[in-house]
């Protein structure tokens, strides 16, 4: 969605409703026409406000190409950090490493020909997608690993600022991966590079696991990596057990360094130990342990607060 979307926070909260499984998607609010090649969305998704399909779709929208990825300079003006919804962002400035799984969400006509936040016109029926961080422009391959379908989509907007929510995508491309009657689905996001290659890890940064360390650290120590087992796979960290905020999952390391880096610069360590902590195939960022969990579930707020994203306390 674009930024102008956003501008009624207290409308935006008080909207939002959540549908089974956990998703949240936009509320129901009238009834808009569908596609004819697809059925009217039961009331267990809906639309926010006046949006939802257009009133003349094109007849066959499976057969929309996705977008094709081509080598792009991201747009400085449209990439520096930004606040939406009480909440700070800091976009990648470069093309980088990216892989997530996360809910996507969609909108439709009532953005459609309105300038996204790159400047371009939004088109409900071209193959694009917003997103809190991406570099803008910028192109991600998006799954659906319910039914295996997956897309091609152009990055040139931001959103959603909701911390339930990973991307939005356009109505088009929501409907290949048919999302459109439950609103809202589990999706995983990869970049892509101009070749539309996922974006490989640099060779110069092997898979090992970043020490834990007290702060604030020098940087040299942050970057420090511990050693790797026989089979290449990164060391596990022996956690002191404890009350622990665990603040993100990725399947890339660099995913996991640049939050805890993130969370280094915003002074959000509160005097405890951060880690890109690796086990059985997912690097997690958290931080402690805590004196209390009392204390760890204050903390796990105030990430929240200035992050936007979820931030849970959990007992090694």
């Amino acid at each position: 969605m674009n930024s102008a979307r956003y501008v009624l926070p207290a409308i935006l909260s008080v909207l939002l409703v959540a549908c089974g499984g956990g998703t949240a998607v936009k509320p129901e609010t009238g009834k808009a026409q569908p596609p004819s090649t697809q059925k009217a969305p039961s009331k267990k998704g809906g639309y926010y406000l006046d949006d939802g399909p257009g009133d003349n779709p094109p007849g066959d929208i499976d057969n929309i190409p996705d977008a094709v990825p081509r080598a792009e300079t991201p747009l400085p003006r449209a990439n520096r950090p930004y606040s939406a919804l009480g909440h700070r962002y800091t976009p990648m400035t470069e093309h980088s490493p990216y892989k997530q799984r996360g809910v996507a969400s969609w909108y439709g006509k009532r953005y459609h020909g309105q300038k996204t936040s790159s400047g371009e016109i939004y088109d409900m029926y071209g193959m694009t997608g917003a997103h809190t961080i991406l570099p803008l422009p910028s192109y991600v391959r998006v799954t659906n690993p319910e039914n295996g379908r997956s897309v091609v989509v152009r990055i040139n907007d931001r959103g959603p600022f909701h911390d339930d929510r990973l991307i939005d995508l356009s109505y088009a491309a929501a409907y290949k991966l048919r999302l459109i009657e439950k609103g809202s689905g589990i999706v995983d996001v990869e970049a892509l590079d101009a070749n539309g290659k996922v974006i490989p890890l640099p060779q110069s940064a092997p898979p090992a696991q970043q020490s834990a360390k007290p702060l604030p650290a020098p940087p040299a120590e942050r970057n420090a990596p511990t050693s790797t087992n026989a089979m290449n796979e990164p060391a596990v960290n022996q956690a002191v057990s404890g009350d622990y905020v665990q603040v993100g999952a990725f399947s890339l390391k660099a995913n996991g360094d640049r939050l805890v880096e993130t969370l280094q610069q915003q002074k959000l360590a509160d005097n405890v130990q951060v880690e890109n902590w690796y086990n059985a195939g997912t690097y997690r960022v958290r931080l402690g342990p805590y004196s209390s969990r009392q204390q760890a579930e204050a903390a796990a707020a105030k990430i929240k607060q200035a992050l936007n994203t979820n931030a849970i306390v959990i007992r090694q």
